[in-house]
């Protein structure tokens, strides 16, 4: 399904750690994307299609400094991304070649893509904290992709952080990282979302009454009747 514009503003109302726990009730254990840590901290909340990219190990003859310029390359996979994607780069978790530097990320930025989210590390850190594209990963490392990653194309099923991520997948990357909502449960999550953050909010009113958590959280028959309640009260 479509990411409306609906969708995106409650998904944007949502903690990642609510998301994670829908995702759970529904089966879905490992959507939480490993690596994916803030650059820096204070970056806002964002919500957007997975725009996927692959890299595998590098290959002598094909991880050179000449493969920039081959049609297969970032550069050509920047160009193809629409505004308002969020990318998403399996870069299998190498922490010693950085992906995009400076240059990449402020093009990015132009394009009007919402956020970068790797495995990986970015280089060239005070340009690509210039450029304004929010980052999260595992930090920065000097060396370019080609010292330890070929780049293999865009757009198809990545693993990301051990998270199984398709094209046009739902993400939503916060503080607490980023997580991946598979495309076709992106209205059901979104919805049981803001009941789950409603009930925990009550929740919370009752621990700071100073209610005991046995029966509370989670809640027996006796605290989701009072629940219901309030609810009904509060329509």
């Amino acid at each position: 399904m479509a990411l409306t514009p609906d969708l995106r503003a409650t998904l944007e109302g949502v903690s990642t750690a609510t998301l994670t726990t829908v995702l759970l009730k529904k089966g879905l254990r490992n959507v939480w994307i490993r690596g994916a840590k803030p650059l820096r901290a204070g970056q806002s909340k964002f919500v957007g299609a997975a725009f996927t990219l692959r890299f595998v190990p590098a290959r002598e003859d094909l991880a050179t400094p000449a493969s920039w310029a081959s049609p297969i390359s970032t550069r050509a996979a920047i160009e193809a991304m629409p505004e308002g994607v969020i990318a998403v780069v399996d870069a299998m978790g190498v922490t010693d070649a950085g992906i995009f530097g400076d240059i990449l990320c402020a093009r990015m930025a132009k394009r009007g893509v919402a956020a970068l989210i790797t495995d990986g590390v970015v280089r060239d850190i005070a340009g690509v904290e210039a450029s304004g594209l929010p980052v999260w990963c595992q930090g920065v490392a000097a060396p370019p992709s080609v010292a330890g990653l070929t780049f293999v194309g865009w757009q198809e099923p990545v693993a990301c952080g051990g998270v199984a991520i398709f094209p046009d997948d739902v993400i939503v990357v916060d503080d607490d990282g980023a997580v991946v909502i598979p495309a076709a449960l992106v209205e059901a999550v979104a919805t049981e979302a803001v009941d789950q953050e409603r009930m925990e909010a009550w929740i919370m009113r009752e621990v700071d009454r100073g209610v005991p958590l046995p029966g509370l959280y989670p809640m027996n028959d006796d605290t989701k009747e009072r629940y219901q309640q309030f609810l009904k009260n509060n329509a």
